[in-house]
């Protein structure tokens, strides 16, 4: 099993950043790749980034050029750094760690908060 634990949210005025962390432990070499997604009140759950243990990334469109998505292999963590914050960022972020092409997993953490504030 992996367990994913997300940490860094908080309230930021627009235009702030923030930092965001996913930290696996378990059978962590079970896994890959690790991608963030957000999920605000009454709507889906938006992907936002991804990266393999390689370090290739592929960033959605709605994030690309303000966030930027990092890893500590050392570490089994994975960064999400959000730059210029709009309100609309508001959500509630999640990480998932899997094997690519595989069965394994997702594992999903518990989420972070992060409130923009205009």
């Amino acid at each position: 099993q992996v367990q994913l634990v997300e940490s860094g949210g908080g309230l930021v005025q627009a235009g702030g950043s923030l930092r965001l962390s996913c930290a696996a432990s378990g059978n962590t070499f079970s896994i890959n790749t690790i991608a963030w997604h957000r999920q605000a009140p009454g709507k889906q759950r938006e992907f936002l980034a991804k990266i393999n243990t390689d370090g290739r990334i592929v960033y959605a469109d709605s994030v690309r050029g303000r966030f930027t998505i990092s890893r500590d292999n050392a570490k089994n963590t994975v960064y999400l750094q959000m730059n210029s914050l709009k309100p609309e960022d508001t959500a509630v972020y999640y990480c998932n760690g899997r094997r690519a092409w595989t069965e394994v997993g997702p594992y999903w953490g518990q989420g972070t908060q992060v409130t923009v504030s205009s």
